[in-house]
């Protein structure tokens, strides 16, 4: 007989050893089903990217005190595909990634390889949930952000995320006395103004390090990056469709 309870998939990009993921697993282990697959590194600023010129490798690995536990060579978004095709063989009834370490705000999302495991679940009409801690300790105190994943887990599971959209969640590093609740918000118009730094290695080749600031252009209070400086957990609902529909009609009128 089928289990009754749901099916959830857990990923991320921080590894299967980071110490979001063991917390993301003990916030959703009562939920259901859990299987867990993640990279075997550290895949962060991956985007949606995919492997296509290396093999995948893919064993199960005694982590996260549970069974159904998979390290993955690839990226987030392989870890869903292998997922569904090659470990449940059927399609989760929710995937959630995370805990990232770091927050995923404003345009960070494009970049995120937690945020495109989920709007990959998204692709497949799957509900899907990507969970951030503005926090780049690995060390981290995760105890209110577990918090904010059960929460948004039992209303997920209860109510449905519908067809081709996800949540965005991104949780600020306080502590739950100075934790104000959750906001659900638009996506800031913030980005990140990039800088390179130039150095010489000791072959006196050039290399870079990306680095930079992060520039929130228009300063509201309706958005992710407000709210979250603000004390609150940030949930916004995100599309895969790109589509610049209000601007179609002018580009049909160009003489192409």
């Amino acid at each position: 007989m089928e289990s009754e309870r749901p099916l959830i998939l857990v990923t991320n990009d921080d590894s299967i050893s980071s110490k979001g993921i063991r917390s993301l697993y003990e916030a959703v282990l009562p939920f259901g089903d859990i299987i867990v697959i993640a990279p075997d590194s550290p895949q962060s600023g991956m985007g949606h990217a995919i492997t296509i010129n290396d093999p995948l490798r893919m064993e199960e690995v005694d982590a996260l005190g549970g069974v159904g536990v998979y390290s993955c060579s690839g990226t987030p978004v392989d870890c869903v595909k292998l997922g569904i095709s090659e470990v449940m063989h059927q399609k989760p009834d929710l995937i959630v990634s995370g805990i990232n370490h770091g927050a995923n705000t404003a345009t960070n999302v494009l970049y995120s390889g937690t945020m495109s495991a989920a709007i990959e679940g998204a692709m497949e009409g799957i509900p899907s949930i990507g969970f951030s801690l503005d926090s780049f300790d690995p060390r981290a105190d995760f105890t209110v952000a577990m918090k904010v994943v059960e929460k948004i887990v039992k209303e997920a599971l209860e109510n449905g995320i519908p067809t081709g959209n996800c949540l965005n969640v991104n949780i600020p590093y306080v502590q739950q006395e100075d934790f104000k609740g959750l906001k659900v918000c638009r996506q800031a118009n913030a980005y990140w103004e990039d800088r390179f730094d130039k150095r010489l290695d000791h072959h006196n080749r050039t290399y870079y390090w990306l680095t930079g600031d992060f520039k929130d252009q228009k300063e509201q209070t309706d958005t992710d990056v407000y709210w979250i400086s603000k004390g609150y957990a940030t949930v916004v609902p995100t599309q895969f469709d790109m589509t610049a529909y209000d601007i179609m009609e002018k580009i049909e009128n160009w003489n192409i």
